[in-house]
């Protein structure tokens, strides 16, 4: 049998981030993206989630290169994880190539790996594939969408992106699309991201205009917080801050590592003397000033949080102060958001936040730009892609409107394998593929278990019984005492904690005179008395944890 193109998503499906695709075809592969997703709020002391890479090490000969869409961390987070496990050459535009350096720079991998710039138009050769760079419009600079010449035909993988007339620099490159829909597209894989929007997205040229109108006749001092990956907004701060005069300070590790790239790169360019080192801001008069930090998603270590709550060590917020919060919240990060806000009003600061003030536009396309892809491309088969079950089912009947066969419309999941050949398209299998868990330097070492219990404790605390026994006969020697965390203030609890301890040595005396020398057995009935009881009484369910010494 001739081979089949093996399409196999190990992330971003089902899930909002942690994007991540490999094309498989006879003994070549290639992975499109590379990204991280966010802890859910039940993740307790997660950092990060990456994709399982298993498949990607047990086929790492057959692995050509990784190809890069764009900068965001969820599609390039999770990369020097991957790079630790298998090596392969890293295609990229030169933005973000930059910013993919400066993690690899973090993780000891500069030295390793190999980092290959590419400009939209390049088509680069990997085993059997060809991978064309084709510019977009998004969020952030420098990005692309892919054209794939496989030996079965072309598959469009569009990235993230939206259709931007009005964009710095080119528009998209549509034309290129629509000669690759005329010469014949077997697979599209797109965005799906705003599918749920009508009509189009606005362009960052509105988000232009109403920082004039928020800097205009502003006597205060601005701070004014985005996304840092967000080169065209931060530009338009400059430029506005400039036109009134206002000197530009920039604070948050993320925010100055990617003015350093951009202004390397020069995707920046910031009007002489308006860029300021922060430390300088004091001397300057409050309505000369224009701060720009991260923050917008309320994370708590970032410069804006710091800001609200007065441990930021260059920047006090004062009473008047306008703080113009330039995002939307990403799903999960509202709460964060509000707290923020809530303590920056406390402080007597104005906050511009409502979507109405037009401060913020999406990098995604709505149903109207999404329609235009798929008319241009006029794919055989569609594989909505980036999004929730509730956005490929959408994107799904949206192609079906574009009159597309809905038995050549394949909605997936992560880690089903996918195969095409010219004239059909179905899944086919799994590979091994779901949630790595990264906390701390640990990766992958937190699984279910340990979620489990740290739910378990986040909800009901801990119960530690401890006791001495005797390793002649099985008498209490000490004990038992009863520690408690996070269930209840032992002082002001005396007497469940004496019920408690009572309770416990019946346990213990019941196993002596049973003959009962197995601890796994004695731990078990500690547990089993002590759970009943304290579930009977408070309706809590503590962990129990019995600590038991023989002397």
């Amino acid at each position: 049998m001739a081979e089949k193109l093996k399409i196999i998503p190990l992330g971003g499906l089902n899930e909002i981030g942690k994007n991540i695709t490999a094309l498989e075809y006879g003994k070549d592969m290639i992975v499109v993206d590379c990204g991280v997703g966010f802890p859910e709020d039940d993740m307790y002391g997660v950092d990060l989630v990456i994709p399982d890479f298993t498949y990607l090490v047990k086929n790492q000969d057959k692995l050509r290169g990784f190809f890069i869409t764009h900068g965001h961390e969820d599609h390039i987070g999770s990369l020097p994880y991957a790079l630790q496990q298998v090596m392969a050459p890293v295609h990229v535009t030169p933005m973000t190539g930059g910013l993919i350096r400066l993690k690899l720079e973090e993780h000891g991998l500069a030295d390793k790996v190999k980092l290959i710039n590419h400009q939209p138009g390049d088509v680069v050769k990997a085993g059997c594939f060809q991978v064309e760079f084709i510019h977009v419009n998004h969020s952030i600079a420098d990005a692309v969408c892919f054209c794939i010449t496989t030996p079965v035909g072309k598959v469009v993988m569009t990235g993230d992106f939206k259709i931007d007339p009005t964009a710095e620099g080119d528009m998209m490159d549509l034309g290129r699309l629509g000669v690759l829909g005329n010469e014949g597209v077997l697979a599209l894989l797109c965005d799906s991201t705003n599918v749920e929007r009508t009509g189009y997205t606005p362009s960052e040229q509105v988000v232009a205009e109403s920082l004039d109108r928020q800097f205009k006749n502003c006597g205060e001092r601005i701070i004014v917080t985005t996304f840092a990956s967000n080169m065209h907004r931060i530009q338009a701060v400059l430029q506005t801050a400039h036109r009134y005069g206002r000197k530009v300070a920039v604070t948050g590790r993320s925010m100055e590592n990617m003015l350093k790239v951009a202004t390397e790169l020069n995707y920046l360019k910031a009007p002489a003397n308006t860029i300021v080192d922060i430390a300088t801001i004091k001397s300057l008069p409050k309505d000369k000033v224009v701060i720009v930090s991260t923050g917008s998603q309320g994370e708590n270590m970032s410069a804006l949080y710091r800001m609200a709550f007065s441990t930021h060590k260059q920047v006090e917020i004062q009473p008047g102060d306008r703080i113009i919060i330039s995002a939307s919240a990403i799903p999960g990060n509202e709460k964060a958001i509000s707290k923020i806000i809530n303590e920056l009003y406390r402080k007597g600061a104005e906050v511009v936040y409502e979507k109405s003030e037009g401060l913020h536009v999406s990098g995604h396309a709505c149903q109207e730009e999404l329609k235009i892809i798929h008319a241009l491309t006029k794919p055989k088969f569609f594989i909505p892609v980036h999004g929730e079950q509730r956005h490929l089912q959408l994107h799904a009947k949206l192609a079906k409107q574009m009159g597309m066969n809905p038995k050549n419309i394949i909605i997936s999941d992560i880690g089903q394998v996918i195969e095409l050949s010219s004239r059909s398209c179905k899944v086919n299998g799994t590979v091994p593929a779901g949630k790595v868990l990264v906390d701390g330097t640990g990766v992958g070492d937190v699984g279910s278990v340990v979620l489990r219990d740290r739910k378990h404790l986040a909800q009901d605390g801990m119960l530690v019984v401890c006791v001495n026994l005797s390793s002649q006969d099985g008498t209490i020697l000490t004990g038992p005492d009863i520690i408690t965390r996070g269930f209840v203030y032992v002082k002001e609890s005396e007497t469940l904690m004496e019920d408690l301890r009572l309770l416990a040595i019946d346990s213990l005396e019941r196993c002596r005179k049973k003959g009962v020398r197995d601890w796994a057995t004695i731990k078990s009935t500690i547990k089993n008395d002590l759970s009943g009881y304290l579930f009977k009484t408070t309706k809590r369910n503590p962990m129990i944890l019995p600590v038991i010494m023989e002397i």
